[in-house]
């Protein structure tokens, strides 16, 4: 069992700059792939990006790429979502998950995903 406790989101303007966390609880952490989601509303939840269990393969949504950055540190059990250029389409509810997996292949869709964190609010001003 993983309990995921997201943070980090707040109201800003574009072009800014804001790093979101998830705390992971319990000792396996480190074989689980993690991802980040998000969802706006009347929207469906739709892939961020994601980061293998060992850190070194790494995945974007084409409308993220280049401007956020997925990172994980195993030893605090945490996975960041650094979001650069911050544009107001990026106002979501986002959310990180968990999956287990020891493998290289990232998971894309919400479904794979075993375990979900409550979200957090980015809200982006124009």
């Amino acid at each position: 069992q993983v309990q995921l406790v997201e943070s980090g989101g707040g109201l800003l303007q574009a072009g800014g700059s804001l790093r979101l966390s998830c705390a992971a609880s319990g000792r396996t952490f480190s074989v689980y792939a993690m991802g980040w989601f998000r969802q706006a509303p009347g929207k469906e939840r739709e892939f961020v990006a994601a980061i293998s269990w060992s850190g070194d393969n790494t995945g974007y949504a084409d409308s993220v790429k280049g401007r956020f950055t997925i990172s994980r540190d195993n030893a605090k059990n945490t996975v960041y979502l650094q979001m650069n250029s911050l544009k107001p389409e990026d106002t979501a509810v986002y959310y990180c998950a968990a999956e287990r997996n020891l493998g290289s292949k990232l998971a894309v869709v919400s479904y794979e995903y075993d375990y979900w964190g409550q979200g957090t609010q980015v809200t982006v001003s124009s």
